[in-house]
Order: C-alpha cells, then structure tokens, then sequence
C-alpha cells in the first residue's frame, strides 16, 4: 500500500528526519511519528516529513491526522503521486469514496500500469455503484498482478453485480485457487445470485458447502419454495440439529407440512411458539396445524394468542371463531364472529359461521338474517355453502311457520 515511500525522500539534514526513518524501516510507528513530528515543527514546509508523519499516523490508526497531513503535503506539492495515493485509500477506507476517487483517478493518470491505483480506483468505482468502471479496472488490476486473490475476488463481485454469474463464478473460483480462504467467498456468490432472483444457480452453489448449518438452512428454504421437498428436509433436519433455532424448526415444519407429515411437524412447531410467543406467523402456522390433527381447543388457543398479537387481523380472528365452532364452543365463537365484523362487515364467512352457530342452539330468527346476509354477500361465490343455507331457510321458515 505504502511502496515506493523511500523515492519520496528528500534526505532532509535533520537528525530528527533520520531517526524517523530508521523507526519507520523497523516498524515502530509511534517512535517515527514523533521524531517526524519534530522535524515538521522545525520546518513546516519539509512535505517529506510531514508526507512520512502522514504514513506513521496511519500506521498507528489516526486516520484523521493522517488525511490531514496528506491534504497539506499535497498542499506543498500538488500532484505528489504517492501522497495522492495513500490519500486516496484513507478516504476509501473511511468510506468516503466520493472523496477517494478525484484522488485515485488523478494518480492512476500518473501511473497507469502500476497495480494499486488500478486495484483502489476499482474499490472506489464499486463503493459507488459503478460496476461496469470497477470491472474495467479490476481487469487492469488483475492483469497487471495476476495472482492477486483480492483483485479477482473483486472483479467477481462487478461482474456479479451486473448479472453476468458465468464470469463472476470463474473469478470467484479464481480468487479460491489463489488463497484457499477465498472459497468461502463462493457463498457470497450464492447470496447475491438468490438475491438477484436466480435460485437455481444459488442452490448449485449451496450445495458445495451444505455440510454448513447456515447454508443448509438456505438451501433447504429454496428447495422448499422450488417444490423439492424431499431433498430439503435432510438439508433442513440438519439445521435443525447444528442451530436449533424458531427459524430454523419453522422451516422444517413448513417442509413436513408440505410432505403431510403433520405428527412430526407438531413438536417442532411447538417448541418454535415457545421460544417465540411473539410471532403471529408462527402461531397461526401451529394454530391450523392443531385444526388439521383435530385439537380445537388446542387450536382455539393458539389463535387466540395470534389475535392477540394483532387485534386488527382479520385472518386470526376468523381462524379463531372456525376452531371455536369445531370446539363446539358456541359463546365464544359468536364473540369472535361479532369481532371481526367490526373488522370485516362485508365478509360472507362470518354470517354463514354465524347463523350455523344459531342455526343449532334453535335461534331461528337470528340464524334466518344470518343465512339471508350470507347468500347476499356469497352472491354465487361459495356454492356449497349456498346450497346449504338454501335448505335450512327453507326449514327455519316452515319452523317459523308452525310457530
């Protein structure tokens, strides 16, 4: 990052300029950046100095000075390639990269087939959101130093960015060749392509580390949403067993949900709500899984809570009021219909629960405008449920007629 520091050098008289230097050459940096300090206060326009004070601060992490220190020799001698240079990076690396780019730019125009200000002007370009220039220089970058894991690793990620997966795959794989802690980075890959919406390149991706808690857990999730059950679930009992974590039982339950696998499904759901009682997905998920295994009052229970969570949901509280009807417990699913018409009025369901509901406890005149609301609403939409209403009207009313 710091080469060519030594051609800067002006060989100043000061003993101080000297003492600096031979701190810098053997790395202790606090010693350097006080001796240079003094020479600078000897001599204020000595930008050798300040330049090597600049590069001690920088080393010690007092970024701050140290752009400051930059700005100033560049000050006393604009178009001082390395000083544009380091400059440049103190600004990238503080995430300013609109700062970093004049600076950079202006000092690849000095020196165009020299590798860090091709490899940090693409770092630029990309915190910038230029892919297609970021592309352009990493290539330059790499071609001038080929064995550069980072400059591949980089150009993979424009390319990526760009949607062109078959050449950002090849230098990521690169990138993995030239310092295997770069494959890792392969994963990186399979993020942004599943981001992207280009699942099937993802999973293939995923598939390569799926011996990993996390990434199984994702591979399993785009199997499920792909329709491949079956090789999700060991994906997913696996992370299961790795990271038993709600999200993680949730997507297994979801999986042996969609497999009909209902009894294995309920204890990971189960212990999922335990953990996160405040999840309406999740109760309401274990609410209708209850329904299916006919555990109304269960269920009732969970939809309850759901409604709960959020008083305004519309889907909770009919859920409710169906699993009190199944759970025979007619008082309460008559206050939860009266609920969610405050929410619902034009909802059809609910005048047809509702007048089931008086239908059976003998409440005819009511059960009647219940029936009557709900063919009116219905209006051909729920055809079963018309017929029958239909065909207790016609009972109800000679009922009524007796009367």
């Amino acid at each position: 990052m710091w080469a060519a520091l030594l051609a800067l050098l002006l060989y100043p008289p000061a003993d101080w300029s000297a003492q600096g230097l031979k701190a810098l050459e053997e790395g202790r940096w606090a010693e350097a950046a006080e001796a240079f300090q003094k020479a600078v206060a000897a001599n204020p326009d000595n930008y050798s100095a300040l330049f090597n004070l600049s590069y001690a601060q920088a080393m010690l992490g007092k970024r701050e000075e140290a752009i400051a220190g930059y700005e100033k020799v560049l000050t006393l001698k604009p178009g001082l390639y390395q000083a544009q240079l380091n400059l440049g990076i103190l600004w990238l690396e503080a995430k300013q990269p609109a700062k970093a780019q004049p600076l950079l730019k202006a000092a690849l125009d000095q020196e165009p087939e020299k590798f860090p200000p091709n490899y940090y002007l693409a770092e630029t370009l990309y915190a910038l959101a230029d892919d297609a220039g970021a592309e352009q220089r990493y290539r330059k970058a790499l071609e001038l130093d080929p064995k550069s894991a980072l400059a591949a690793l980089g150009l993979g990620r424009a390319l990526a960015n760009q949607r062109k997966y078959d050449e950002a795959l090849e230098c990521y794989q690169r990138a993995g060749q030239l310092d295997p802690a770069y494959r890792d980075y392969l994963i990186e890959l399979a993020t942004r392509m599943e981001e992207k919406g280009d699942s099937f390149r993802a999973m293939a991706l995923y598939r390569q580390f799926s011996e990993r808690p996390e990434v199984a857990e994702r591979l399993g999730n785009l199997l499920v949403s792909a329709g491949q059950v079956d090789e999700a679930i060991p994906h997913l009992e696996a992370a299961v067993k790795a990271l038993p974590t709600a999200a993680n039982r949730f997507l297994l339950a979801a999986a042996y949900l969609k497999n009909k696998r209902l009894q294995e499904a309920a204890p990971l759901l189960e212990e999922a709500v335990r953990e996160r009682p405040d999840s309406l997905e999740l109760r309401m998920t274990y609410g209708r899984l209850l329904r299916d295994l006919r555990k109304f009052a269960a269920a009732a229970e969970q939809f309850r809570a759901a409604a709960g969570l959020d008083p305004k949901s519309r889907e909770a509280w009919s859920e409710l009021a169906g699993a009190l009807v199944l759970a025979e417990n007619h008082d309460q699913a008559l206050a939860a219909l009266e609920h969610l018409r405050t929410l619902d009025p034009e909802n059809a369901g609910l005048y047809f629960l509702r007048a089931i509901i008086l239908d059976k406890s003998k409440q005819y005149e009511p059960a009647l405008a219940s029936y009557e609301k709900f063919l009116a609403l219905s209006n051909g939409a729920h055809p079963d449920e018309e017929f029958k209403a239909r065909q207790r009207l016609k009972v109800i009313r000679r009922e009524l007629n007796r009367r």
